[in-house]
């Protein structure tokens, strides 16, 4: 018998993939009425940090670039297994990605590249003894007992020097400064992608951009079940029912410039996407650098309720430390192949069989990655896209005499073309090009050094009708900064409020797998 849920509503706070995944669990799962789910979002495109947007005129921007993994996003792949491809109803979006994917498989040839231009030898992982004993004694060390311990706490220098830094590094955008538990879970949940590091095997690849091949047919998928979206909305605040215990009773929020305010029935949930990667982002040209953005909505909304509630998190963690959180990415559009074709002679990969290629010498730490193309729905054939990002945007590059931060677009794309010794063709390649950087000041905030309690449980202890499902809010063992921990929590915030008993999709746990273990052992010996 299926639960009646007339005059229930479900309010989400936020577009990103975590409310579009918690919708599709509602309906799915719950058998809860599209009708009867709203998403507010605040600005006027759904899909929050996976984006992808743009024309060969003013160029195309992707702010991140977004791996997925075959063993362990559990609950991403039971999703898309239940959302139908826009260009082949027939298939899953799982289906079609694994299809995509096995047509395409990832094997880098040019991880890394030293200052001479030289592709690096990246079979040796490069420890020493104290290396691989400072990898056991975190891994083995309690979360607890680590605390708000950075990284570099717990490795000396040599560590930070070695061809496992800078491929881990690059691949997950980790700092030294960053959480050492953050770097603790990584290490547990990707233990089986240690020994192809160096290639990116276990790297799953969609046809297009997350936007056009996830974010796309998952709103359509929604709006076919009749499901309520709100753009330009910003939601400000929450209300709380005096006493013991949280309960939302009022929500407010501003829409076409009236702040409004919604008053919760018994019944109704909000679930809220609590603080925000992208946000306070901004673009460049080839003739002009992004500023440097600030705390927006989503930071805002989250100081401000918790600030009223016990047990609601400590947003000042993750969000007032810009410098160390902070990453510079750029999309580079080109109405050519010439660049695309020295990359393919140089790297020895055609676009979209590489990984990232990370110039371990250069001041910014620079990494691009060439997809395969088209990249965008709407990219013509004969034009090349692809993206790369620098981790230390305040460092002067080394032919380009300014801070990345300072830099245009047409200055990133010549420092880049000087680490790959592509001088010779640099004008014709230039000529060609619109490069578009991004600043995002809070890009990696969520492995930002934190204390329990600094993230707030998915449904706070004492919560009747409010959960979280941001990249900010606590899942135990799991990992920020994946679309896995989005789509876990949106699952755990809808079965946990509803009360449905359903289970979860585990989380694969290869620190008790003797093979894994073994392999692991081998690797950091190479």
């Amino acid at each position: 018998m299926s639960a009646d849920y007339s005059g229930r509503q479900v309010y989400f706070v936020g577009g990103g993939i975590a409310s579009l995944a918690g919708a599709a669990f509602l309906i799915r799962d719950c058998g809860f009425p599209g009708q009867q789910i709203h998403i507010l979002e605040e600005m006027k495109v759904l899909g929050g940090s996976n984006d992808g947007a743009g024309n060969v005129e003013q160029g195309y921007v992707i702010r991140g670039g977004r791996m997925l993994n075959d063993e362990t996003y559990e609950n991403t792949w039971d999703l898309l297994w239940s959302i139908p491809s826009l260009d082949n109803p027939d298939l899953s979006l799982r289906e079609e990605i694994i299809a995509f994917d096995t047509a395409h498989p990832t094997h880098s040839n040019a991880r890394l590249v030293n200052k001479h231009g030289e592709v690096v030898d990246v079979s040796s992982m490069g420890f020493d003894m104290a290396d691989r004993l400072a990898m056991v004694k975190l891994i083995m060390t309690p979360e607890e007992a680590l605390g708000k311990a950075r990284i570099n706490d717990w490795f000396g220098p040599h560590f930070f020097e070695t061809n496992f830094w800078y491929m881990w590094a690059t691949t997950f955008a980790f700092q030294p400064w960053h959480s050492a538990v953050e770097l603790k879970r990584y290490m547990i949940r990707f233990m089986h992608e240690f020994p192809r590091i160096h290639t990116l095997e276990g790297v799953t690849r969609t046809p297009y951009n997350q936007y056009d091949s996830i974010i796309l047919p998952m709103h359509k998928y929604l709006e076919e079940h009749g499901v309520d979206f709100t753009l330009k909305c910003t939601v400000t605040d929450l209300d709380f029912k005096d006493g013991d215990g949280i309960t939302v009773t009022r929500m407010h929020y501003v829409k076409d410039g009236a702040e409004t305010a919604l008053d919760l029935t018994e019944g109704d949930l909000v679930i809220v996407t609590n603080g925000s990667m992208t946000e306070g982002s901004s673009l460049g040209s080839m003739t002009t650098a992004p500023k440097l953005g600030g705390k927006g909505s989503s930071w805002k909304l989250w100081e401000n309720i918790a600030a009223k509630k016990a047990g609601l998190g400590n947003p000042s963690s993750f969000a007032d430390h810009i410098d160390g959180s902070k990453w510079e990415s750029f999309t580079v559009t080109f109405r050519d192949s010439r660049f695309f074709e020295l990359m393919e002679a140089f790297s020895r990969n055609k676009p979209g069989t590489g990984a990232l290629v990370t110039f371990k010498d250069s001041s910014w730490l620079m990494s691009i990655v060439l997809a395969y193309q088209p990249h965008f729905r709407n990219q013509p054939e004969h034009v090349k896209v692809f993206w790369g990002y620098g981790l230390f945007p305040d460092r002067i590059g080394d032919y380009v005499n300014k801070k990345m931060s300072d830099c245009t677009g047409e200055e990133i794309l010549t420092e880049l073309l000087h680490h790959l010794k592509f001088e010779k063709d640099m004008d014709e390649i230039i000529a060609s090009a619109n490069c578009i950087p991004c600043m995002m000041p809070y890009i990696t905030a969520q492995f930002m050094p934190r204390a329990i309690g600094d993230r707030p449980k998915v449904i706070p202890d004492g919560s009747t009708n409010l959960a979280f499902i941001s990249q900010f809010c606590e899942i135990s063992d799991d990992v920020v900064f994946t679309e896995e921990y989005s789509v876990r929590a949106a699952r755990m915030a809808v079965y946990g409020l509803l009360g449905i008993n359903k289970p979860i999709a585990p989380i694969n746990q290869y620190q008790y797998d003797v093979r894994t273990l073994l392999q692991g052992l081998v690797t950091s010996f190479r």
